[in-house]
């Protein structure tokens, strides 16, 4: 099928966000219908054709598409988040990387009888996990933070270390024969990680300089850092081939832990395109195979894949792991997670080639076994991932919680109404007596800013996943729906509205800076505050198919404002001015209820009645339990008495007088 250049393009753009948006309706990662989605359009409908699309310009584009993810991953790298296991980190990538090369090299020979030289190249290719795979499988398993720290860090740091790997055994094999071949490939492997660290090095600092010192402006920050990443990765590999993916992972790790630098805005810069990129790249490489050649594939390929998933990792982690803090859980669930990404994708396409042009027999195998190894571990981890870390324990719960800015009265109303219905709820607050009476109350607190660094370090967000802006501060609440937006999703983060005057037009914040408007237009802190104060109280009610929900906001004798609906799944709603839940029968709702002043005086009627029928009851008991001691005294005073009397006439006879 030959469709039109810009066709084509279209085609990759629609469909890398179509297969985004599905994994993320399916909860599985990307890469699975992103890899399918190019076999379909290449190899078997052949509607794209990336060669003649992109012709020379695949592989050096791709190259450098690699790059700006690997350092857009390095850029989440800080030193802070792996205290305790740096050994771990460093054993992965050394020790556990060598144990896996080894093993698959060797399968690589014996079971599909590959030479040497190029098992060697195929184990080194599949080494590498990689950030375009382990994020977005981690957003869907959400393991407990220790795996996931390690799974990102292990993801990222052998990136550039697999691509060097795979450049010695191709030098090996290149310069099979040659005097003095070991002894080149060990000076090309000091020679890369040399030049790649020195140039990614000087230019962290460089940019760090710049980025501090507020040498270029804002909307230039992000093009600098992108424009800076692509000159050093083509210099680095211009200096020492594949030395580039080292320059750029360092220049991301650097610039993530140093202090004084802002790299928040570039980092959310780079999330976005590394998305994009890692979307075209997959749906490109895929749609590269040719039918033959996954044809040629047999069963001997998939049981190097059976020792890849059940032999070469799990050692590998064991190796890595000894002597470590992770439980046992936690090591198998780390054991089974080690997807292969871009990366190897990448390089194996650039190095088959180059063999290929050179006649080294069996390179033709080498990409699509590569790819085999890539859709295998994805497609057998996205669906198995998330199950398995919830048997063993350690998957993350599920975000029910509420992050409540605020530890006022109206807030630890509102937290403790949302606490007994079974969601975590944590008040945060720089008052420190409105934080005891949160803790008096049993609700969980964090005492600080909640905008602060020492709250991104100390606060554990861990199971929460919506923001409620309840603080009388409209310039804290704004602060904290900005920081948290992308955290929660602009979705679940929403704030008090504050009252609307003549004089205050000018001084609202904008509507997209403080989240969606929390309950109602006219709910601001302080009618809420004055409606509990007046009584009001916050109750669950069931909806059936008689007491609708209309009938509910209509029910005589009272004044409701209905907070958050919770349906028959036990999934939690916000009522807010921008969107109103539809509550149906089995649904709950969860809303203020004030009764009107009649009632209330009825009921504080009824209520001091009771309280003096209780009164009368506690004195009748009272004066019953006075007569039983006062009779029971008089009997104790009589027998005293009798005893003694009887006592004087015995001690004491009276004489009779004598006649």
């Amino acid at each position: 099928m030959d469709l039109s250049v810009p066709f084509q393009l279209a085609i990759i753009t629609v469909v890398a966000f179509a297969c985004q948006w599905l994994s993320w309706r399916i909860k599985l990662p990307a890469i699975l219908p992103l890899l399918l989605t190019g076999l379909a359009l290449g190899p078997f409908f052949d509607v794209l054709q990336p060669k003649e699309l992109f012709g020379d310009l695949l592989l050096p584009g791709v190259s450098l598409a690699v790059s700006i993810i690997l350092f857009e991953g390095a850029m989440t790298l800080r030193f802070d988040e792996i205290r305790g296991l740096e050994k771990t980190v460093r054993r992965l990538v050394t020790w556990g990387a060598l144990v896996t090369w080894s093993i698959v090299t060797v399968s690589a020979w014996w079971v599909l009888k590959l030479p040497l030289g190029l098992a060697l190249l195929f184990g080194a290719l599949v080494v590498v996990t990689g950030p375009t795979v382990i994020v977005p499988l981690l957003r869907s398993v959400r393991p407990v933070s220790s795996v996931a720290r390690l799974l990102r860090w292990e993801g990222i740091v052998i990136d550039p270390l697999g691509a060097i790997f795979a450049v010695l055994a191709y030098e090996l094999v290149v310069a099979s024969g040659q005097d003095g071949a070991v002894l080149h490939t060990l000076w090309l492997f000091i020679q890369t990680i040399g030049v790649g660290a020195a140039i990614g090095a000087v230019v962290a600092f460089g940019l760090a300089e710049l980025l501090r010192r507020h040498l270029i402006p804002e909307y230039l920050r992000s093009f600098l850092v992108l424009s800076s990443i692509i000159g050093e990765f083509v210099l680095a590999n211009g200096l020492s081939e594949e030395s580039g993916l080292v320059a750029v992972t360092v220049t991301g790790i650097v610039l993530a832990n140093r202090k004084g630098v802002r790299t928040d805005d570039i980092l959310h810069f780079k999330e976005n395109l590394s998305v994009m990129l890692i979307s075209g790249l997959f749906i490109v490489l895929a749609a590269r195979l040719e039918m033959s050649e996954l044809s040629q594939l047999g069963l001997t390929a998939l049981a190097v894949l059976a020792i890849i998933q059940f032999v070469a990792r799990p050692l590998s982690v064991w190796v890595s792991t000894l002597g470590s803090s992770l439980n046992w859980r936690e090591k198998s669930l780390l054991a089974w997670i080690a997807p292969r990404g871009i990366v190897a994708a990448a390089i194996s396409a650039l190095f088959a080639e180059r063999l290929q042009q050179n006649g080294v027999p069996g390179a033709e195998k080498l990409v699509p076994l590569t790819f085999m190894v890539i859709i295998g571990t994805v497609a057998l981890q996205s669906l198995t991932a998330r199950p398995l870390a919830r048997l063993l324990k350690v998957a993350e719960p599920a975000a029910r919680g509420f992050l409540i800015i605020g530890a006022n009265p109206v807030a630890r109303a509102i937290g403790a109404a949302l606490q007994k219905n079974q969601y975590p709820v944590v008040v945060t607050d720089s008052s420190w007596e409105s934080i005891r009476s949160a803790r008096m109350e049993g609700l969980g607190t964090f005492y600080g800013n909640p905008v602060s660094q020492h709250a991104d370090q100390y606060l554990d967000l861990v199971g929460y996943g919506k923001l409620l802006g309840l603080s009388p501060r409209r310039e804290l609440n704004t602060m904290a729906t900005m920081r948290y937006r992308l955290e929660f999703g602009e979705q679940n983060i929403f704030s008090l509205p504050t009252q609307k005057t003549e004089k205050e037009v000018k001084h609202e914040v904008a509507p997209e800076h403080r989240g969606a408007t929390l309950f109602a237009p006219d709910m601001t802190y302080a009618r809420l505050a004055s409606l509990l104060s007046q009584g009001a109280e916050i109750r669950k009610t069931r909806l059936t198919e008689e007491f609708s929900f209309q009938a509910y906001k209509e029910a005589p004798g009272r004044q409701v404002w209905p907070l958050f609906a919770i349906d028959a799944r036990e999934r939690i709603h916000v009522f807010s001015a921008e969107e109103q839940p539809d509550p149906k029968a089995g649904w709950h709702i969860l809303g203020l209820v004030k009764e009107d002043a009649g009632k209330e005086e009825k009921k504080a009627e009824a209520r001091a009645e009771a309280a003096a029928e209780k009164t009368a009851a506690e004195n009748k008991a009272d004066s019953k339990a006075e007569g039983k001691a006062g009779k029971a005294d008089d009997k104790s005073n009589k027998d005293k008495s009798g005893s003694a009397t009887t006592g004087k006439e015995k001690g004491n006879p009276q004489k009779t007088p004598s006649a």
